[in-house]
């Protein structure tokens, strides 16, 4: 990581700034904004409206549409290639939306910059905008504010919320004079402020060294942009599959067309041959029927608390195999809770005598206003400390001074005031800073006690035992005064009496640990990966259930040391990680890493820092409630209830949808045999076989009566024992030689067969023989009419049989119950409706040359679906026998 100016040491950052105490010149400072430009953060120039809707419209599956609507305009008239026209409209419509997240996600950082700055400028305080503000400026940063810039502090001391940049719940103590840790990273230098913080408490001054773009916030915007968006495995299976199909298709027909005039055929017969031989093999409905599947997952997945942007991101979720998580607020409620409370020694739980002493300490010593509620979450759970103790009231006492909270100290200390006019001092804070300032303790007894060095020594081993519990400690004590009126807080905050601890916890989220366990059932592994520090992280990971014993964390500092053979070891050892003091390019560079490897990634945040890794990710989770608006924009999918455990429902939502999708692409791909073998017959026999079959009515199948069916199948609830199988592996392929053979050899020979012997059938009883004329004028026209009428009629008979066999892959059909699936039943009466109109319905008789069929006919027709599913049910009884079989 290239070396940045602002951790120089102070005498050479400020010659090489040339500024001074009482600030740049008015006309220095516009000086250099003319030079650098305004404080703001640029997004990068994105691709046009034009060309994304482009790219939408030359996607192989739409080129085949294209096709599809090229014939049919060419053969059949305006009215199906309308319709196909449509069809390629709308999926555009679909797919558009996914192509414009980074700019939004830049956009959405600005709002992290505040309007307003309290600048030193030729010696005075300026309020200036924030655009104004350059490198060199004197910035003051007060309570409350929003810091506009990276900058160094030259005096003073602040609290500052750094949750958005390194994700930790804690406020972070900033100094000036304090940066002697020999820190290469930005957000842990102790005398640092970064632009798009807030500060809690404290004054200090800051010279400014990063502004706009070149600030640390805008170094992630500028990955965000950077990180474009990746297809998803299903938007890159359907794409190779698309391309397939087409070769085929050209492929086929082109290869038939001379081999239909050797068999007799003329030029015209045979490139009707070819035609049709290209639009059977064209699944037109293939596309529209994944695009409104996946939409089916998206508004499945709302109901449940997971708002997914871009449609594929369902697929993606159901092959995702690591989830790698925040902890704040992700894993936790990002909420402090008493944990516990512990007497002198911080071992025993207090008796009353020390009880009412910390309470005293505790609703004494605090800034909240405990009547509203409105304070410091961590002065709000201390009060509710208090109320816990359950002691009696104390008398009132008035408060004589007060010392804020000083975070180079890490102390709050009052001075309160008893009706006799005795004086107490009061004192909350860090355990080890007012451990250093006592001298006594308050034991069981109520009496005071000198600290001895024993009990100091096992303070220092045991405070540390429960901060690697995960729990955030404070030290209680006191300090009789007497009369004496306080000076000030040097003159008076030593000698303290040491009264004992309190313990607070950001407790997990109550779903969480079953969440994980699931997830481990699935065969997902679970990072984590956090800014907090690695013992508050690791006992997090290991409440939730997630990692080893011990659990294996790794810090930012030996991530950095890490090549990335090294990581990609650890992280192929399957173990679960806690990677702790992370920064945004540790996640990027952890799920790049994890990428490379096969593995499908979600990454779960809320805070700015997280975005450049949540676009990086294969999806990006980001929380609704407690997540900031870059992550929102930057995620693909946003939880509605933060909770950790809808991410897991998320994933076996994507789990179904991607079996259903292969449930219809089966379901369509078995059509396409019995639509071909008219064709093939037609053209081997050189024309002695009629075609069974139109170009109009193969249409009519792939857009009409079989898109009902293929839709309800994507709503297929999931099969037993769906999150108990591992996930698939990143390049496994959509489709199979096992749903080959099962779609071409099984579903649809079976077809064909039954087709193709409706069609003979009907021709062969009416006296037809090989050869014989069938053309319009002919004896035998109309018989060839109710024929070509069969195989239609044939060909949505085993649509159903087909359709019933392609809702289960493994388990029995009757497992599941045969009538379960309610919007299946409602698309075959569709079809069987549409199909009867079609044949029995004067018009569409004279537009699709159609002819009504007879009481025999109609029964054999009802025992096709029958024989299909049957077959079907045989092959899968036949695979479940076979061991290791998916």
């Amino acid at each position: 990581m290239a070396h940045d100016p602002l951790l120089d040491p102070l005498p050479d950052l400020l010659a090489r700034l040339e500024t001074e105490g009482k600030g740049l010149t008015p006309e220095e400072a516009a000086r250099r904004l003319a030079e650098v430009g305004p404080n703001v953060l640029t997004a990068s120039v994105g691709t046009s409206l034009f060309s994304a809707l482009l790219r939408q419209l030359v996607h192989p599956l739409a080129l085949l549409l294209w096709a599809a609507a090229g014939l049919a305009l060419a053969t059949q008239g305006p009215t199906l290639g309308v319709a196909i026209l449509a069809v390629i409209g709308l999926n555009a419509a679909f797919a558009l939306a996914q192509e414009r997240h980074a700019e939004h996600a830049v956009a959405a950082l600005s709002a992290y910059l505040p309007q307003r700055a309290l600048v030193v400028r030729g010696g005075h305080r300026l309020q200036v905008d924030a655009r104004e503000i350059v490198p060199g400026d004197l910035v003051v940063v007060e309570e409350g504010e929003s810091i506009c810039a990276d900058g160094r502090l030259l005096d003073g001391a602040v609290e500052v919320d750094l949750s958005a940049m390194n994700g930790e719940s804690q406020p972070a103590v900033r100094a000036a004079g304090t940066n002697g840790t020999g820190t290469t990273r930005i957000v842990e230098a102790r005398d640092i402020v970064l632009s798009g913080t807030t500060c809690i408490s404290g004054e200090a001054t800051a010279v400014v060294v990063h502004t706009g773009m070149d600030t640390e916030l805008g170094r992630i915007a500028g990955l965000s942009s950077r990180a474009g968006h990746e297809s998803s495995p299903l938007e890159r299976q359907v794409r190779r599959v698309a391309w397939l199909i087409a070769a085929v298709a050209v492929g086929v027909g082109l290869a038939f067309l001379p081999l239909g005039m050797l068999a007799g055929l003329s030029f015209t017969e045979a490139a009707v041959f070819a035609i049709g031989l290209l639009v059977a093999n064209v699944p037109e409905g293939l596309l529209p029927t994944i695009t409104l599947a996946l939409a089916a997952g998206v508004a499945d997945l709302a109901k449940r608390g997971g708002l997914v942007k871009r449609l594929s991101a369902v697929e993606t979720l159901g092959s995702t195999d690591v989830i790698c998580t925040d902890k704040t607020g992700t894993l936790t409620q990002n909420r402090m809770h008493l944990h516990s409370v512990w007497d002198a020694t911080a071992r025993s739980a207090p008796d009353r005598v020390v009880a009412t002493a910390l309470v005293r300490v505790l609703t004494g010593c605090t800034t909240a206003d405990p009547e509203s509620g409105v304070g410091d979450p961590t002065e709000l759970a201390l009060l509710g400390a208090a109320r816990h103790l359950s002691v009696e009231p104390q008398p009132p006492e008035s408060r004589d001074a007060t010392f804020h909270f000083d975070p180079r100290l890490r102390l709050m200390s009052v001075v309160v005031l008893d009706p006799a006019g005795s004086r107490t001092m009061l004192t909350k804070g860090a355990p080890e800073a007012v451990v250093a300032r006592c001298a006594s303790v308050l034991t069981q007894a109520g009496e005071v006690v000198p600290l001895t060095d024993a009990l100091r020594a096992r303070l220092e081993g045991r405070l540390p035992e429960l901060a690697g519990r995960g729990l955030r400690l404070l030290g209680c004590a006191l300090r009789e005064l007497g009369a004496v009126p306080a000076g000030d807080r040097g003159e008076v905050e030593h000698d303290l009496t040491l009264v004992g601890f309190v313990a607070l916890a950001d407790p997990l989220r109550d779903a969480v640990p079953a969440a994980v366990a699931q997830a481990h059932g699935a065969g997902l592994v679970v990072h984590v990966i956090t800014g907090d520090n690695g013992a508050t992280a690791a006992a997090i990971a290991r409440s939730a259930g997630i990692g080893g014993d011990p659990v294996t964390v790794v810090a930012g500092d030996s991530l950095d040391a890490m090549g990335d053979d090294e990581l990609d070891a650890l992280l192929a050892r399957g173990e679960e990680v806690v990677f702790a003091r992370s920064s945004p390019e540790d996640k990027l560079r952890i799920a790049s890493r994890l990428q490379a490897a096969g593995r499908v990634v979600a990454m779960t945040g809320d805070g700015v820092n997280d975005a450049p890794a949540l676009r990086q990710a294969d999806i990006g989770v980001a929380m609704g409630v407690s997540g900031t608006d870059v992550a929102r924009e930057a995620a693909t999918m946003v939880l509605t209830d933060d909770d950790f455990a809808t991410i897991v429902r998320a994933i076996e939502s994507g789990r179904r949808v991607y079996d259903n999708v292969r449930k219809f692409i089966l379901y369509i791909f078995a059509h396409a045999v019995p639509e071909i073998v008219p064709f093939l017959l037609f053209a081997l026999s050189g024309g002695a076989i009629p075609l069974g079959l139109t170009v109009t009515q193969i249409l009519l199948i792939d857009l009409g009566t079989e898109t009902l069916p293929a839709l309800a199948l994507g709503r297929e609830a999931a099969e037993p024992g769906l999150m108990s199988r591992p996930p698939r592996r990143r390049h496994e392929n959509l489709i199979t030689r096992g749903m080959l053979l099962r779609a071409w050899g099984i579903l649809g020979v079976v077809s064909a067969v039954l087709v193709t012997g409706g069609f003979l059938g009907v021709l062969w009883t009416a006296g037809w023989r090989p050869g014989d004329a069938v053309g319009s004028g002919s004896a035998l026209h109309e018989d060839y009419l109710t024929a070509t009428t069969m195989t239609f009629a044939g060909i949505v008979a085993c649509q159903i049989g087909t359709a019933m066999a392609a809702r289960t892959d493994r388990v029995s059909l009757l497992s599941i119950g045969v009538l379960s699936n309610r919007l299946l039943l409602a698309g075959i009466a569709f079809e069987v409706a549409l199909a009867a109109a079609v044949i029995y319905l004067p018009t569409a008789q004279d537009l699709l040359g159609t002819r009504p069929l007879g009481p025999g006919a109609l029964a054999c027709l009802a025992a096709y679906p029958v024989v299909v599913w049957g077959a079907d049910e045989v092959y899968r009884a036949v695979r479940r026998r076979e061991p290791g079989r998916r």
